[in-house]
């Protein structure tokens, strides 16, 4: 097997099955910006776990949080939209741990990872619609929540409004990671500086909106009792955003080689950016409860019908600090920052979801910047659609899918890899290594979504119909093990031996730096991004894997 040292000459050209590939390719450049779809590099990871871990937490800066607080406290009540949104925390938390270690690990994506965690090389696109998904209605009401501060306070039009957060993002997310971790580090302080502000004053200088807030029993005074269903149904809407933590993924494969030196970092940034995200959402619902309450209390009856928009809840308790001025102009700045933070994420996160689902369907990688446009387009045609007036129902629906994924990924690794010793516990991405489709992921996201769903739109009576979550949770943990045992884990790996000599981990069991080059398309890799080629006494990597149409270098099934 030939080995080419970092920076050695490469042949001139390599006849490959669909012709000769040109020494670098547009898209082979774009790949090699942020390496997507593919494994990331130790030589590219050069950033310390506290810059990862900023960067990944920059995009929760997300003001839907606030809205969705609000929402549920007014539909059930203070006390039960608290309990609903700390249930939710709980199980995100717990479900996306194993996820972000395995990221940060091995330096891989949600999408690599759930290949490999029970899936199959293409029954893994299932749950790239899925992300894909959340990061268009997210990016939508983010969009939504951002035009009505241009509207407010510059007096945009809506449907101006939409468009313009929807073209201001473009520009930002070419570059990739580079770009977006300099954008969240530098806006992150003030971020937190506008929005922390507001809800220290409103405790300091107004200490009766604490009890008034735990005294308040919702719109239709409903929530005045602790309810089991208003509890799971204000749960099944905080648990939509579980999918989040696939953004925070990619972030965190981005991590450094954890050593002895740098562990406690390495799991303090681990454990803060990735399933920690949850406790600054679960805060910022509260918040946004909060302050939503306070001005339902405080304004009049048609001012308080806007108490569930972020812009307008952020207007409400700047004008009692400051001149009106200025606090329209802090609201709508710390509104346009917000949105631009997290948009940017749902912008790029999507379109690696889109263009590896494509690339793997068709064999042809067309470039992320066209998958940003697309996904764009999709949200904004949500956004001129009103979906902000649905939110709840969107959500909650959503939950039910990004529910089944991501519980059934994380349970395929504690159970089925750590306990059961069934399913490999190095993760498998890469193309040849794995089947088509393994059953024990693909069936379990298919049953624990769909009667889930079922449960959610009612079809087995109203009376079971707020528990869809405890559904979607109870089948995504059973279900993995269960088919796993069934199927004796024969589709997990279609092979297990890549063909090269080159130990994959280095003695602190990180992703070896080893560096070879791919024969096809002559670029440097190191060694987990590599295979050896069926058809040549070479190694191929992993994009050109996905993209042979006629599978002259996959290597054939072994058992």
């Amino acid at each position: 097997m030939s080995q080419h040292a970092p920076g050695a000459t490469p042949p001139t050209g390599t006849s490959t099955g669909t012709g000769t590939v040109p020494r670098r390719s547009a898209a082979a450049s774009e790949t090699l910006e942020d390496y997507t779809l593919r494994f990331a590099p130790r030589s590219y990871r050069r950033w310390t776990p506290g810059v990862v871990a900023t960067s990944a937490l920059g995009g929760i800066a997300y003001l839907a949080d606030f809205s969705i607080g609000a929402n549920i406290g007014i539909a059930h009540g203070t006390v039960n939209a608290l309990l609903g949104i700390a249930l939710a925390a709980v199980v995100i938390f717990v479900s996306g741990f194993p996820l972000a270690y395995y990221a940060a690990r091995y330096n891989i994506d949600l999408d690599l990872i759930t290949r490999g965690s029970g899936f199959g090389y293409y029954g893994s696109v299932l749950t790239n619609v899925i992300f894909a998904t959340f990061t268009f209605i997210f990016f939508a009401l983010e969009g939504s929540i951002m035009a009505q501060g241009l509207y407010l306070g510059l007096g945009v039009p809506l449907w101006a409004g939409y468009a313009v957060s929807t073209i201001i993002v473009i520009p930002l997310v070419v570059y990739g990671m580079k770009v977006l971790s300099a954008l969240q580090v530098w806006t992150t302080p003030l971020w937190l500086v506008l929005m922390v502000i507001p809800f220290a004053y409103l405790v300091i200088a107004n200490p009766d909106s604490v009890g008034g807030f735990f005294a308040y029993t919702g719109a239709d005074g409903s929530g005045s009792q602790v309810s089991a269903a208003s509890v799971l149904l204000a749960a099944g809407v905080c648990l939509s955003l579980m999918a989040q933590i696939a953004e925070q993924i990619d972030y965190l494969r981005f991590m450094p080689p954890r050593t002895a030196e740098n562990s406690r970092r390495w799991w303090t940034a681990v454990v803060m950016a990735g399933p920690g995200w949850v406790v600054f959402g679960a805060i910022k619902q509260a918040v946004g409860l909060f302050i939503a309450v306070y001005l339902i209390a405080t304004l009049d009856p048609q001012a308080s019908a806007t108490a569930n928009e972020p812009v307008h809840q952020f207007l409400g308790v700047y004008e009692e600090m400051m001149p009106g001025w200025l606090a329209m102009t802090l609201a709508v700045v710390l509104v346009v920052i917000s949105q631009i933070k997290i948009n940017v994420t749902n912008a790029y996160s999507g379109s690696l979801a889109w263009t590896n689902s494509f690339t793997r369907v068709t064999k042809r990688y067309p470039g992320r910047m066209v998958f940003v446009v697309v996904n764009l387009v999709i949200a904004l045609t949500l956004m001129e659609a009103n979906m902000f007036d649905f939110l709840n129902t969107i959500l909650g629906f959503y939950a039910n899918c990004a529910m089944a994924w991501v519980i059934t990924v994380a349970t395929d690794i504690v159970v089925n890899k750590h306990l059961l010793g069934i399913s490999p516990k190095v993760p498998e991405f890469r193309r040849g290594m794995l089947y088509a489709v393994n059953p024990v992921g693909f069936a379990s996201v298919l049953l624990s979504a769909g009667l889930s769903i079922a449960v959610f739109f009612g079809a087995f009576g109203p009376g079971i119909q707020p528990y869809s979550p405890v559904v979607a949770i109870a089948l995504a943990v059973v279900c993995p093990p269960v088919l796993a045992i069934a199927t004796r884990g024969r589709y997990y790996l279609r092979r297990d031996d890549d063909g090269l000599a080159l130990p994959m981990f280095d003695a602190d069991g990180n992703p070896s730096g080893e560096v070879l080059t791919c024969h096809v398309c002559r670029q440097d890799y190191e060694r987990p991004d590599l295979t050896a080629c069926a058809t040549h006494d070479d190694v191929v990597c992993s994009l050109c894997l996905s993209t042979d149409k006629v599978a002259d270098h996959v290597l054939p099934a072994r058992s």
